[in-house]
């Protein structure tokens, strides 16, 4: 049989259930200085447990009023909650605040948003330590993905619809990248032969220069003029097939210019764009290392 709860215990269910709106009210008030990413249901819950924890701590002898005394518990256990979920550390919070509030001191003496340089002086960091503070801050801001990107409520839309997935691309992206990779693969095979040993050895097969170097019967800083000069014929060669180059009929003077004509065109005319755009070879190797250089 249940033990039958005291008076006691009766009258501070009672004060737990008719304080329930202090809660709300706590959290509408802390909330304030949340990002909008904080789940307020959360924190209405660690207040819930923070009146819970008051209503047996209180003591009327005291002369404190219970709302004021569970008010101060309320806040205590949302504060408590929020940061044992942050997992940024401490400190960088606190000078987050204080660079807050310092470009809002230094916002109303000048009329003005500050500099980097005014804010630097005024926290008292060089300009470079104040911008490795921002990207750690930033780096610490924790996103959900269900949150609205725009303070339109007719525009619904949220992080997770913005989002780029890089494993499935857009239909245009994936075309526009398979002929990218079926001229780079062109390119590399009308290279002349040194270079092309080069490029597959060092970007393909990971090669060193000093390999390449024993292997072509040359030196190293050879091997550096010989991947300078396919990289540059490479870059220049898959740029003349985007930017009209191959279809001007305009004659060219000089044996460089007339060569570099000549390589692009070889490329344009190696493959059709159907090959180009077609499935067939993409899973071949893609050296990304070479494309970055072009970056």
């Amino acid at each position: 049989m249940a033990e039958t709860p005291s008076f006691e215990t009766k009258d501070r269910m009672a004060t737990i259930e008719q304080h329930l709106p202090l809660v709300q009210h706590v959290v509408f008030q802390v909330a304030v200085h949340f990002p909008r990413h904080v789940d307020r249901e959360e924190l209405a819950r660690a207040g819930a447990l923070g009146l819970i924890e008051a209503a047996h701590r209180y003591d009327p002898a005291r002369g404190v009023p219970f709302e004021r005394f569970a008010a101060q518990r309320i806040r205590g256990a949302i504060l408590d909650a929020v940061r044992a979920a942050d997992w940024a550390p401490r400190s960088l919070r606190t000078a987050a605040r204080s660079v807050d509030t310092t470009r809002q001191r230094l916002a109303n003496d000048l009329g003005r948003a500050p500099t980097t340089a005014e804010m630097a002086e005024a926290l008292g960091l060089t300009a470079a330590q104040l911008n490795a503070l921002h990207d750690r801050v930033h780096r610490s801001v924790v996103l959900a993905l269900d949150e609205y990107v725009t303070a339109d409520a007719g525009d619904e839309l949220t992080l997770v619809d913005v989002l780029v997935d890089a494993s499935s691309p857009e239909p245009s992206a994936a075309l526009e990248n398979r002929e990218l990779h079926a001229y780079l693969r062109d390119a590399i095979a009308m290279l002349p032969e040194r270079h092309r040993l080069v490029i597959v050895g060092y970007f393909l097969e990971g090669r060193t220069s000093q390999e390449l170097a024993r292997f072509l019967n040359v030196t190293e800083s050879r091997i550096s003029q010989l991947r300078s000069e396919a990289l540059d014929r490479l870059k220049d060669g898959i740029s003349a097939q985007y930017d009209g180059r191959v279809e001007d009929d305009t004659p060219v003077k000089g044996r460089v210019a007339r060569r570099r004509v000549g390589y692009a065109s070889g490329i344009a005319s190696r493959t059709s764009w159907r090959d180009r755009l077609s499935l067939v070879g993409t899973d071949e190797a893609r050296p990304a290392e070479l494309l970055a250089q072009w970056a």
